[in-house]
């Protein structure tokens, strides 16, 4: 199979950018994305024209550096997958596909298809977290956990910080990740004693970086590689409001 690609091409955080077309040579309809760029890539490389930039680290839907947009959508048409799990076999053989780089204001453009995300860093910084000086390895059943509460954190522990959320959202709202952050250590007990500290300093920090307010349209969900479920924003909310309360 063959597709044309429209690909985003932007040289530097500060130059402008545009839609480059690209026409593929013969790929397998069973690698993957990242693979198929690969082999553009290497097309470019011979011709002396500049490959395309794009972020990746493990190709197996872990880390979610792989993220970009591709036919308006944040990791393509899959559901519950990162951008490296998407096959060529999902899209037609000459079909059009337009690839550009998470648009949000709070996640720059480095070069290309690249981001940058260090916004999620700081706001992680700030809460995301326990301080308590833990020692050695507890024995495992030594700290009683729920079965329910167990689950949901490691529910809420599953999101690998990709920005889909954010690059769905019409006001580019990340509450959808700081929410599951606060969520994963809000309902175990090791994150008990800086709950409440925890939950207002993610949410300034993320109010500071520029990201929008949640209006609850579901957009960040439906794209989310690993299926976080909005119920965590209610759950933040809460704690958020009773943080108020308290006045910590």
């Amino acid at each position: 199979m063959k597709v044309t690609l429209k690909v985003w091409r932007q040289k530097s955080p500060d130059a402008p950018g545009s839609f480059e077309t690209i026409q593929t040579p013969e790929l397998n309809p069973n690698m993957s994305f990242l693979e198929m760029l690969d082999v553009v890539n290497d097309q470019l490389t011979r011709e002396g024209r500049e490959p395309i930039a794009f972020a990746h680290d493990c190709r197996e839907g872990i880390c979610g550096t792989c993220g970009m947009t591709i036919n308006g959508r944040p990791h393509g048409p899959g559901k519950g997958t990162a951008t490296c799990q998407l096959y060529m076999r999902h899209f037609r053989d000459g079909q059009l596909i337009t690839i550009e780089p998470f648009r949000a204001r709070p996640f720059p453009v480095l070069r290309d298809l690249i981001v940058d995300r260090s916004a999620f860093d700081r706001i992680m910084q700030k809460g995301g977290f326990i301080s308590v000086r833990t020692g050695s390895a507890p024995d495992a059943n030594s700290i009683p956990v729920p079965k329910p509460a167990a689950e949901l954190a490691m529910d809420a522990a599953q999101c690998i910080g990709c920005g889909a959320c954010v690059a769905a959202c019409k006001n580019a709202s990340a509450m959808l990740f700081v929410s599951a952050k606060v969520s994963h250590l809000g309902l175990l007990p090791q994150g008990q004693p800086e709950r409440h500290r925890r939950v207002l300093a993610m949410v300034e920090q993320m109010d500071r970086e520029g990201f929008g307010n949640c209006t609850v349209t579901g957009s960040c969900e439906a794209v989310c590689p690993k299926n976080i479920s909005l119920a965590f924003i209610a759950r933040m909310n809460r704690d958020y409001a009773a943080a108020l309360l308290k006045g910590e």
